[in-house]
């Protein structure tokens, strides 16, 4: 299969890169920059010149492949119109070809304990925009196309992703890494490896089908902060911080990290088969 990717020059986008490649696929992937178009090179990916706005580039593109996955996000302004429209553009590209589209789990808001797929939505605010676009996502598996959505949970690994840039260089230049509250809280986690395997495993899912790509270990957050000052050289060191603080800090991200979420991803274990094989997350935070 030849598979267009857009953010794959990105965190989740190499690891889903590599995933795809291992599984024999031909990858084609958007490119933004030089920069990108070299790392896609590297990872063994076809850059395609483009930004996530060139919506011609990108329905050209996914009209060539037989398959796409949409992890690339516009945080420059706009992000809901420009995802909006870049959704649009690659499943008019793939017509009745696969089309996987990235959500995350955020947008459930604080659980009732464990919860799937079809829990209620109460979105923090920074992530309320997703809810809509996904609608429209999904709404073309009633007229003919093949539209599948994955929502990531807190991804980790590699040193890499949000723990990296939120708490553990925070954490290394003040000498204490930060936890939001008492930390009681959970966050539902997977490996960035783990679910690049579902992304590779969601092309070929059924049509309007939803997945949480967790992982299966909800965690308190004082247990993560507590393994991430290992990996900030600060090994105990932990400052607790009031939400208002961490708002102040990280912006309305903060809303999102002070969520308690458990989240089962049972669903694509079921369906698709879907083994996650990182199930260690502390050991892993803790090594950076």
């Amino acid at each position: 299969m030849q598979v267009f990717i857009t953010g794959g020059s990105g965190y989740i986008g190499r690891s889903t890169i590599q995933a795809l490649i291992r599984h024999g696929d031909e990858v084609t992937a958007l490119a933004r920059s030089e920069h990108s178009a070299r790392t896609l090179t590297d990872l063994g990916a076809t850059p395609v010149a483009g930004a996530l706005g060139d919506t011609d580039v990108l329905r050209e593109a996914a009209r060539r492949a037989d398959g796409v996955i949409h992890l690339g996000v516009d945080y420059a302004g706009g992000t809901a119109e420009a995802d909006r429209a870049a959704a649009q553009a690659l499943q008019e590209g793939a017509g009745s070809g696969p089309y996987v589209h990235t959500g995350g789990v955020w947008v459930y808001g604080d659980t009732d304990g464990v919860v799937g797929e079809d829990a209620p939505h109460s979105p923090p605010r920074i992530t309320a925009w997703r809810l809509e676009n996904e609608k429209e996502v999904l709404a073309r598996a009633a007229t003919g196309g093949l539209p599948v959505v994955v929502m990531p949970g807190l991804v980790y690994g590699h040193s890499g992703g949000l723990t990296q840039a939120y708490f553990v260089e925070p954490g290394r230049a003040a000498g204490a890494v930060p936890c939001i509250g008492d930390g009681s809280n959970h966050w539902a986690l997977v490996h960035v490896d783990d679910l690049a395997e579902l992304y590779v495993l969601a092309l070929n899912a059924p049509a309007g089908s939803v997945y949480a790509g967790v992982g299966g270990e909800n965690l308190p957050l004082a247990d993560i902060t507590r393994a991430l000052s290992h990996a900030a050289g600060c090994p105990g060191k932990i400052e607790s911080v009031t939400l208002e603080e961490a708002v102040r800090r990280m912006g309305p991200l903060a809303e999102a990290f002070a969520l308690d979420q458990q989240l089962s991803g049972a669903r694509a274990r079921r369906e698709l088969g879907w083994k996650p094989t990182r199930l260690d997350a502390l050991a892993d935070l803790a090594q950076g």
